[in-house]
């Protein structure tokens, strides 16, 4: 008896879709897959809601803006994040990244979703038959980061994409462009980014997952097996403007605002705002918002964020851990953890 997969793949795909957006609103909704790409990394850029552009530095830039990995603090860096996404989605992500004297920087990541097992469903079995399968959402990059000058930076990440539900999977290739200037029009601390996400060309699902069998109700015929044919369907590609500005309130206190601006191909704008207070470089306080003024309110299902952090050197190493915290409606709050090593 055929197995009625596709149902269950439509479930999964509607959980990715509210990664970013929950419901709809706007003109532009519905018009993008590949959403895993949407999923934030990293305690710090969380916790500030997006609002990375031009504070993030090292590895924890490479989600946000890869020009940024070039001005780590470190020569060699190694990160571990966790996330407790909706629907009680695991997303685990890993990075490493060197800079190289005369070269830049090259940074690799991956991350990868937990989503469980999902029970496999037939006709005859409407309630399982017992057996489960487990989808695969895997985004493996590769950065490339250096300085141009003393104060503008540029770099360009490679993702390879890897979806997988049971017996019918796609891949495909995603980059990101980003550029930062650093103490913009001479003013000291003020920064500004521009970044590109996720361009590339579509992206297809293809497999036997996607045969059926089709029987004539008077059975003049034999059984047939007919493909369907899936859409193919874009990559949500984002445009992103981020400002900064970082004042020293006196020899151990700073406060850092920033604000990011983001238009996409698949629904409405966004307005990100964060604030980081640091103690002496060692301790962090973080908060932010995000505004969807072309949404209604039931449509946003984030609320505020705020995080944590800690940098300390241990004998030679840099250790960062960071913590953030995301509301949200309807699913259980987002919690983040990320460690960060430099050598």
């Amino acid at each position: 008896m055929k197995k009625i997969k596709l149902i269950n793949y439509l479930l999964i795909l509607t959980v990715f879709a509210s990664s970013s957006i929950f419901a709809g609103g706007g003109n532009r909704n519905g018009t993008a897959g590949a959403t895993q790409l949407l999923i934030p990394v990293g305690a710090r850029g969380v916790a500030m809601s997006g609002a990375s552009l031009v504070g993030a530095k090292g590895l924890e830039a490479l989600y946000w803006n890869p020009a940024n990995l070039v001005r780590s603090e470190t020569n060699t860096s190694v990160l571990f994040s966790q996330m407790n996404y909706i629907a009680d989605i695991g997303v685990t992500y890993g990075a490493v990244s060197a800079n190289i004297e005369g070269f830049g920087a090259l940074g690799f990541s991956i991350k990868s979703l937990d989503i469980g097992d999902i029970p496999i469903t037939t006709t005859t079995n409407p309630d399982g038959t017992g057996q489960n399968f487990k989808p695969s959402f895997v985004t493996v990059g590769v950065t490339y980061s250096r300085m141009l000058s003393d104060r503008i930076s540029f770099g360009v990440t490679g993702n390879f994409i890897s979806e997988r539900l049971d017996l019918v999977s796609t891949s495909g290739i995603a980059f990101n462009v980003g550029i930062a200037y650093q103490n913009l029009a001479n003013v000291n601390g003020l920064s500004f980014a521009v970044v590109i996400k996720n361009l590339g060309p579509q992206m297809k699902y293809d497999g036997s997952g996607l045969n059926i069998n089709a029987v004539a109700p008077d059975l003049t015929r034999p059984q047939q097996l007919y493909k369907i044919d899936a859409a193919p369907f874009e990559l949500p590609s984002t445009l992103e403007l981020g400002f900064g500005y970082e004042y020293a309130l006196n020899e151990v206190n700073s406060l850092q605002l920033n604000g990011v601006f983001q238009n996409s191909n698949f629904y409405g704008d966004e307005y990100k705002l964060g604030a980081e207070y640091s103690y002496d470089n060692l301790f962090f306080v973080r908060g932010g918002y995000m505004l969807l003024p072309e949404l209604d309110k039931e449509s946003n299902i984030y609320g505020l964020t705020a995080g944590v952090g800690l940098n300390y050197n241990l004998g030679g190493v840099g250790f960062k851990f960071d913590y953030a915290f995301r509301q949200t409606d309807i699913f259980d709050d987002n919690h983040v953890f990320t460690v960060q090593l430099g050598f």
